[in-house]
């Protein structure tokens, strides 16, 4: 049962977007989600069983009418190994059993080659399996393909019609097992020896026709092999000729093939190879003295040792003397400054042998380079020499040899030819053998017979597949019905949709029939004079008549949100309105000022809703002038108040003698501001009932007379878009909303919306203080 305490949350504090709080899915996990699942099956559960019910006797129905379908497998095996010597001399090399080739043949089993020769041998051109005189899937499938073709139900002779070739076919499936080289073909017909026959018909053809296939290669590459070496025997025999005539002219006598000159071209070839290795090496010396004399140019004051680089200069016997010389008197040079000073005679003296000693290295240096550089110009002339000596050999030689190369070709080709003879020769001998010896690469390795149960329908699986889908199709309606159920049901959807705290859920009441055309006759003349309300209907005294019923509780739950709210320090004049009519918010108002002046309180309720003044009708249905003759200053208030002896309650109502064409005008008006504040000044509670949101303006106009706003929304009737469209275009009743009531509330099925507080509204609750629905 839906819990009616207040339920107040600050605003701030509220989840956004319809989520559930952190802490509250932290904390249940997977039981939250267990629990709301329980919560749905209960809210749905008849729409569930009964979509679950109705697919499963459709299921059922299948089964019972559905015609059987038995299926036969043969097992075919590919690359069947042959025999060694037929290997050998095979002319069609060995297929390469790979994803590509098996798929192919996986295509050629359901060839329409094969299907045609299947229905040809068995004769099953007028089989009722494949026409279209017995209803079937595959039937119906190939008329829906081919709208155009009538049914053949008599086939020729000796040609399968193509309707029965397509039946064959779309019961005919050929699948590889695994990654083995193992083809399995099924075929399915409504007799289960018919099928047996069928595949091992189907796998007989397959294997003829590979049979046919390689037998036909066989023999005519046999035949081309015996016009190919009739040729190849006359192009050779030519060849031979031309050799022998080609030596018979040019008087020349076979020596091993070895040319004359060839012995002087590879020497000269190699004293040329040496010369370029001398050439090279003189080079790579005269570079590096030009290197040393480079790096100790003439502009230089100190002489650097030579290094690594110069390994070549340091093998000459005066360079390395001049260069010990040079480096003893470079040692005492710097001791000497560094005792006597640099400007002394003596290291003065020193520095000018230094400079003496180091022009004699470069002398010395530039004496070997000039000889080196004399080397390298030897070198280079004998290396033009000989490559001068190897162009006149090389050319003399290709004069005196071009007829051994001409020798050469022609004795190569007649060779090439002959071994070509040979060989083809040889193939053509194990051709001729093997026409007489033919053998497939394919075999059966498991044939069909006849399957003791049918294959389809599968009952089992057919029910358990009906149940299943019914269920899902069942829990999927109930999702959608929730999706599109666009109406505010729990206090999570408005603080999440409206940003706006849940003040009260109020449960649905049975309003008891009114008489209202014996009202006017049961009033005493006295309460008409003195505006007693001696009927006021029970539904609007309910929380009087029944104190302890969760509605009088939420009522109170209303009254403690207005105390209470942060929002202002005063909420002395309370604006009770809705989104769209007959959402209930008269009766909240009416019921929360009978609540307020039963506690001892003066309250007032005022019926502000001029265009439809339903309280008035209710409370006050004698009522002959009101608030428009009150602000009109032509009746005082004292006058046109009505009062309720049981509570104290004071009501205001709203008298309508004809059409009011400017409501809006009338409540922005300034003697009604007047009138509030006298209210105000009279009164702890000030009730005002006002118009709904959406069809109306009124209440837009109405922000300076109170100080806070209460929304009533329908339990399940009122749309969630409509009261956010209504806020939306009235800003400035949103701002000073404190709140929404939960109206009409189904207190039994608020524990099948609300998986998080399923336990919530539990009747125990309220049996423990006393509460009970009426």
């Amino acid at each position: 049962m839906l819990q009616s305490n207040l339920l107040q949350t600050d605003r701030t504090r509220l989840p956004l977007g319809g989520q559930t709080p952190s802490n509250q899915i932290d904390g249940g996990g997977i039981g939250d989600l267990v629990k709301f699942a329980v919560i749905f099956a209960r809210r749905r559960y008849l729409m569930i069983i009964v979509t679950a019910a109705l697919v499963f006797a459709a299921a059922m129905l299948y089964l019972r009418f559905a015609p059987p379908t038995y299926t036969a497998q043969v097992q075919i095996l590919l690359s069947n190994p042959r025999a060694q010597f037929v290997q050998q001399q095979s002319l069609v090399p060995e297929p390469v059993v790979d994803a590509a080739q098996i798929e192919t043949q996986l295509q050629m089993i359901r060839s329409r080659g094969i299907a045609a020769a299947v229905i040809t041998q068995l004769d099953l051109a007028n089989d009722p399996d494949l026409t279209s005189t017995r209803w079937s899937f595959s039937s119906l499938l190939h008329r829906i393909r081919n709208p155009d073709q009538e049914p053949e139900h008599v086939s020729k002779a000796d040609v399968p019609n193509e309707g029965a070739i397509a039946a064959l076919l779309d019961r005919l499936s050929a699948y590889r097992i695994g990654y083995s080289k193992i083809i399995e073909v099924s075929y399915n017909s409504s007799s289960a020896e018919r099928a047996a026959e069928i595949a091992n018909a189907v796998a007989n053809a397959y294997i003829n026709d590979q049979m046919n296939a390689k037998f036909e290669a066989t023999r005519t590459a046999a035949s081309w092999l015996q016009e190919r070496l009739h040729n190849l025997n006359e192009q050779a025999l030519t060849a031979e000729r031309a050799v022998s005539a080609y030596k018979s002219q040019n008087n020349i006598v076979s020596t091993g093939g070895k040319s004359i000159d060839e012995q002087p071209v590879n020497d000269l070839n190699a004293r040329l190879v040496a010369a370029r290795t001398q050439t090279s090496d003189a080079q790579v010396k005269f570079n590096r003295y030009d290197a040393v004399l480079r790096a100790n140019a003439a502009g230089s004051s100190t002489i650097s040792a030579p290094d690594a680089a110069s390994a070549d200069v340091l093998q000459s016997s005066i360079i390395n003397t001049l260069r010990q010389q040079y480096l003893e008197l470079s040692r005492r040079e710097a001791d000497w400054s560094a005792r006597f000073g640099r400007d002394h005679l003596a290291v003065v003296n020193l520095r000018t042998r230094i400079r003496d000693i180091r022009t004699s290295i470069l002398e010395e240096v530039k004496r070997l380079a000039e000889t080196s550089k004399n080397e390298l110009e030897a070198a280079q002339q004998r290396q033009q020499e000989l490559e001068k000596q190897l162009g006149r050999a090389v050319s003399q030689s290709r004069l005196t040899n071009s007829a051994e190369l001409t020798i050469r070709e022609l004795e190569s080709r007649a060779k090439s030819l002959r071994a070509m003879h040979e060989a083809f020769l040889q193939h053509s001998m194990g051709a001729t053998q093997q026409e007489t010896f033919p053998i497939s690469e394919t075999r059966v390795i498991f044939p069909a017979s006849p399957p003791e149960r049918k294959s389809k329908p599968k009952a089992k699986l057919v029910l358990g597949f009906g149940l299943a889908a019914g269920l899902a199709l069942g829990i999927g309606l109930a999702l959608l019905r929730d999706v599109v159920d666009r109406v505010f049901r729990t206090s999570s959807q408005i603080e999440a949709a409206l940003d706006l705290p849940c003040l009260s859920l109020v449960p649905l009441l049975s309003s008891p029939k009114a008489q209202k055309s014996t009202v006017r006759s049961q009033q005493s003349d006295e309460d008409l004079r003195s505006h007693t309300m001696s009927n006021v209907p029970t539904l609007h005294r309910a929380v009087i008549g029944m104190p302890l019923s969760r509605f009088t509780e939420a009522i109170r739950s209303i009254k403690l949100a207005i105390d209470h709210t942060p929002v202002k320090a005063s909420n002395q004049v309370i604006g009770i309105t809705s989104a769209l009519p007959n959402e209930g918010k008269t009766t909240i108002a009416a019921s929360l000022a009978h609540l307020i002046g039963h506690s001892g309180k003066r309250a007032i309720v005022v019926d502000c809703d001029l265009r439809n003044p339903s309280l008035s009708a209710a409370m006050a249905p004698n009522a002959t002038f009101g608030l428009l003759e009150v602000a009109n200053g032509k009746r005082s208030l004292e006058e046109a108040l009505w009062h309720d002896p049981r509570t104290n309650l004071a009501f205001l109502p709203a008298v309508r003698r004809g059409p009011l064409l400017h409501t809006s005008e009338i409540l922005s008006a300034e003697n009604i501001s007047k009138l509030f504040d006298r209210l105000r000044q009279t009164y702890d509670y000030v009730i005002v009932d006002f118009p709904p949101l959406s069809p109306l303006v009124d209440v837009r106009v109405t922000a300076s007379l109170v100080d806070c706003y209460v929304l009533v929304v329908e339990w399940g009737r009122t749309k969630i878009d409509v009261v956010q469209h209504a806020l939306h275009t009235a800003p400035t009743i949103s701002d000073s909303l404190i709140g929404v009531v939960l109206n009409k509330t189904d207190i039994r099925a608020m524990a099948r919306y609300d998986a998080h507080r399923s336990d919530y509204y539990d009747d125990s609750h309220y049996v423990r203080y006393g509460l009970s629905d009426s």
